[in-house]
């Protein structure tokens, strides 16, 4: 009986995944980042049927994906087998997903559209830093899956520690928002026109301090719901956990970030 109900937590779990909010906002048009790559759009338009099909497949692949991951474990399943599971071709997977990983890690390409859309359509009289805290709470508070914190992420994050393959792209993923970051901080700063606020100092150094303390807030809440702790009440600390990081990031930015 235990078995079963997990094995439907689980299932519900990776469902909801995949269908859920991206499907919601691509029919409705609600815009959180650019591009099609993750299904949404930058403009506020509305998706096309071509584009509304495409989401759907890349959400069935990724979704029957991640129930098999969760079941037998990332490492012990093949590309073909999701293949065959999603009812397309091998091909037709790695179109999407170039590479195996990003399956289960699908979010990626969102977090660095969310990160730029964040800082480049930021107010007037808005820094970096503080686009980027208001971006880190909205998720929370939506309980984005980017924000790390909600029902049945233990799943997800045992399937990642269960795999050497998932660490070291969760380990490329961080430095390529690195990356992202420093480009972003140092177009601000060189903006010229001295309307908004982009005064981070050396942006390489800027952008890892940022990543590298958001990471250990993201980490601790990822360790409390491994630990059994209710997604509630993770969610609740969670928020003063990113206010304090974000607080100390700016005392220790020049110009506050």
């Amino acid at each position: 009986m235990a078995d079963e109900m997990r094995d439907r937590d689980d299932k519900e779990w990776a469902d909801g995944r995949a269908g859920g909010a991206g499907r919601e906002q691509a029919e409705t048009g609600d815009a959180e980042t650019g591009g099609t790559e993750t299904g949404y759009v930058a403009d506020g338009g509305r998706l096309t049927l071509r584009e509304r099909k495409k989401l759907r497949t890349r959400q069935r692949i990724s979704g029957e994906a991640t129930l098999l991951f969760i079941e037998r474990g990332f490492d012990n399943v093949t590309v073909a087998e999701v293949a065959r599971a999603a009812e397309v071709s091998t091909m037709t997977v790695f179109n999407y997903f170039p590479r195996k990983e990003d399956l289960f890690l699908d979010r990626i390409p969102e977090g660095r559209q969310l990160i730029t859309c964040a800082i480049r359509e930021r107010g007037a009289d808005e820094s970096p830093l503080a686009a980027l805290r208001r971006l880190a709470l909205d998720l929370l508070a939506r309980r984005h899956p980017l924000a790390g914190v909600g029902e049945g992420f233990t799943y997800f994050w045992r399937t990642v520690l269960e795999s050497p393959a998932l660490r070291a792209r969760g380990r490329e993923a961080v430095e390529e928002i690195e990356d992202v970051l420093a480009g972003l901080l140092a177009e601000a700063a060189g903006g010229g026109t001295g309307e908004r606020r982009g005064d981070s100092g050396d942006p390489r150094l800027a952008a890892a301090l940022i990543v590298a303390a958001y990471r250990v807030a993201y980490a601790g809440a990822a360790a409390r719901q491994l630990g059994g702790d209710p997604a509630d009440e993770v969610a609740v600390e969670q928020a003063a956990v990113l206010e304090r990081t974000f607080d100390a990031l700016e005392r220790a930015l020049p110009g506050g970030g």
